[in-house]
């Protein structure tokens, strides 16, 4: 793989908790290889506090992370993206902007933590297995063999990370 990093682009409706667990977990495990984004077809006025707060527990920075449009991602001058993840099923449902590049792209869906109800610990909890199954997901794309997969065989292998489970 390039030195350069590459960029991933995590997609769900609202942006506040699946994908920005998934943009600062994929940027924090790899070790500079690939930069994680995130965007919403929809996005919430901020991410999700108990998202924010689970990062800060997990020793990963919450400083910069917003609720975006996943139109940003799509603009003149918007970083180029390797890889396209939803990690809902709104979001794997509707009609995407057309990315530039053509990026490999596959659904990861996963329960929405954010839709979650109980008392504080248990919403805690459905945030922190959201983050399990995230983590999971990255842990088994980061151990890709990137430079000797085709591109049908790579499409076939991030697919199969969106379904592993921890």
């Amino acid at each position: 793989m390039a030195d350069t990093p590459k960029n991933v682009l995590f997609l769900c409706t609202g942006n506040s908790a699946r994908s920005i667990l998934a943009e600062a977990l994929l940027t924090h495990r790899s070790a500079g290889r690939f930069k994680g984004f995130s965007a919403g077809s929809h996005p919430k006025s901020e991410p999700h506090p108990l998202a924010l707060e689970l990062l800060r527990e997990m020793g990963i920075a919450t400083v910069g992370f917003r609720s975006k449009s996943w139109d940003e991602f799509a603009k003149p001058g918007a970083p180029h993206m390797n890889f396209i993840f939803t990690v809902c099923d709104n979001a794997a449902g509707e009609v995407c902007p057309i990315w530039l590049g053509h990026p490999a792209t596959a659904h990861w869906g996963l329960p929405d933590p954010a839709a979650a109800t109980g008392t504080p610990a248990e919403l805690m909890q459905a945030f922190r297995d959201a983050a399990r199954i995230i983590d999971a997901r990255i842990g088994a794309f980061l151990a890709l063999d990137f430079e000797n997969l085709s591109a049908a065989a790579l499409k076939q292998k991030i697919a199969e990370a969106g379904q592993r489970l921890p």
